[in-house]
């Protein structure tokens, strides 16, 4: 066994999965739970993803501000000469810069999600 399943195991769940739900949608009342089922974890799921993007987003933008506080004490190191060359200055401008890009674009994906 070279993975967490083999080939066998997944082959056995996925004939109990597809048994299971022919059961369930023999009838009527299982296939009207089925779609229930189906439609509030399809509302979940989205809420969920939202959710997600929203906290990353945040997440990637207070990381950039950090950076970007970084990026202010060194710039001010540099100036005074206390600092051996401008490389510690670009490392955090180039990191504030691409923590700030995650942010942004994964409010402008949330936005995007919610017009269509």
């Amino acid at each position: 066994m070279t993975g967490l399943f083999n080939g066998e195991a997944v082959a056995k769940i996925r004939r109990y999965y597809r048994a299971a739900i022919q059961m369930v949608e023999s009838n009527r009342t299982g296939r009207a739970m089925f779609a229930g089922f189906r439609a509030t974890t399809r509302s979940f799921g989205k809420v969920l993803h939202q959710l997600w993007l929203e906290v990353t987003g945040f997440t990637f933008l207070a990381i950039a501000v950090i950076g970007g506080l970084a990026g202010m004490r060194e710039y001010g190191k540099y100036q005074s000469g206390h600092a051996n060359g401008p490389g510690r200055l670009l490392l955090a401008v180039c990191f504030t810069v691409t923590f700030a890009w995650f942010g942004a674009t994964s409010f402008w994906r949330l936005k995007r999600r919610a017009k269509g």
